[in-house]
């Protein structure tokens, strides 16, 4: 029972990040955009996460900055592809490049200026993002540990979760977002605000998929900075969205699902000797059977948005 426990909350910490990349992307496609770059905005709000807290010693601003630089990066996308009308697919990949490339730039000023060429959080800082613990909560057996001992990010990725749920489904504003993403044209003539609906959601998704980046960049490793920490989470999150069909909801099992296959390889039976290149690739496969399995789905519920990916011509309509 331990073990099958531990495995439980290893999977809910592992998917954690892949849960805001996930919801930044669903709030991104729903106002009719592909945005290929998650890996990218990933990759700029974890060094830009981690460096506000190295230099600062504040959780707070750093997670303020990694959102922040998930906003700049999902700018570029948003001004080349909503005012340029450039194509959706490329400016993404584009993006992914740009991304991890300045990333590992700074993050290579950085451990040239850093001692001992190890940059490394205060303890102060790390340990405001420990695991909480809730009166009476976390000391209720079994579902304790389950529910109620996490570091403050889960929670925070699993607030903001239900908050996009009840935003998109029950709010006026969320209506909007959907009629846009169906079909903007006549969003537009009814009276919406096209380009405005666009670029304030691909912001904000940006911001929480920069979220997701600093989730792994401050949480992994003690305390060090991790090269390459994103490790390929943004194009699982991508497929996420697909699995979870565009529902910030069921994106809380989906994220935690591909988080335990991230993690099962520490949890095999005794004697389960199997390759740790076939771990490694486990999440991606998973991901690629996923994307296959949807593409044969014909229900109206799991279709993406009618335009996502257009290029909308206010013109044109």
């Amino acid at each position: 029972m331990d073990l099958i426990i531990n495995f439980l909350v290893a999977a809910i910490v592992s998917g954690t990040p892949l849960l805001f990349g996930t919801l930044g992307e669903i709030l991104t496609e729903k106002a009719g955009h592909l945005n290929l770059g998650v890996e990218g905005m990933m990759a700029i709000g974890a060094i830009a996460g981690f460096y506000t807290g190295y230099k600062t010693n504040s959780v707070l601003l750093a997670l303020l900055m990694s959102f922040a630089a998930g906003m700049l990066c999902a700018l570029i996308y948003a001004f080349l592809t909503i005012t340029l009308k450039a194509t959706h697919n490329v400016t993404g990949l584009t993006l992914t490049i740009f991304g991890s490339g300045l990333s590992s730039f700074i993050a290579f000023s950085m451990i040239q200026n850093a001692e001992n060429g190890v940059p490394v959080l205060d303890r102060s800082f790390t340990s405001s993002l420990a695991n909480i613990h809730i009166p009476f909560l976390s000391d209720i057996p079994v579902l304790g540990k389950l529910l109620f001992q996490y570091n403050p990010l889960v929670y925070l990725g699993v607030v903001i979760a239900i908050v996009m749920a009840v935003y998109i489904k029950r709010t006026r504003a969320g209506l909007n977002l959907t009629a846009v993403g169906e079909n903007p044209g006549a969003a537009d003539a009814a009276g919406i605000n096209v380009t405005l609906v666009k670029y304030v959601h691909v912001l904000i998704g940006g911001g929480i998929c920069g979220l997701g980046g600093a989730y792994m960049a401050l949480t992994i490793g003690n305390g060090s900075w991790v090269n390459n920490v994103v490790n390929g989470y943004g194009w699982i999150a991508v497929a996420l969205v697909i699995f979870a069909s565009w529902n910030p909801a069921k994106a809380i099992g989906g994220a935690f699902v591909f988080g335990a296959f991230s993690v099962i390889r520490y949890y095999m039976p005794t004697g389960v000797n199997l390759p740790t290149a076939f771990y490694n690739m486990l999440p991606f496969l998973v991901t690629a059977i996923v994307l296959v399995i949807s593409s044969v789905r014909k229900k109206k519920k799991h279709v993406e948005p009618a335009a996502i990916g257009a290029i909308y011509f206010r013109e044109e309509r």
